[in-house]
């Protein structure tokens, strides 16, 4: 089963965005997973997690922004997504998608098709 996961500290204004954002290519693509929320609270947290700002959004482990597997400025703040060379509060709807393909755990070819079509509507 895909493991979906939104990180994201109290107050952050993009962590309900990101959420509904995930939430829509679930439905589009047609995969029935529940994303789990992680409230991160302290710096020591913040380490623990390799939290490098909220929100931070996994699939099976995977930051969906490929580039940021590198960094590790981890700790209590607002993060930037790099998505068609500009910066965003939260990640782009085609970087969930291509994170969502990239999982081991994606389940039938129908939904690998659905991830397909999605990114093209986009």
């Amino acid at each position: 089963m895909m493991r979906i996961q939104l990180l994201y500290f109290q107050g952050c204004p993009n962590a309900a965005k990101a959420l509904r954002l995930v939430n829509e290519v679930l439905e589009k693509v047609d995969l029935k997973v529940e994303v789990e929320q992680l409230e991160i609270r302290t710096p020591l947290e913040a380490q623990k997690w390799r939290f490098l700002g909220s929100p931070t959004i996994r699939i099976d482990g995977q930051d969906v922004e490929p580039g940021s597997r590198l960094r590790s400025e981890f700790g209590l703040m607002c993060r930037t997504y790099v998505s068609g060379g500009r910066l965003a509060g939260g990640p782009s709807r085609e970087q969930i998608i291509t994170a969502i393909k990239s999982s081991n755990n994606t389940g039938t070819t129908k939904s690998d098709d659905r991830c397909a079509e999605s990114a093209n509507d986009s």
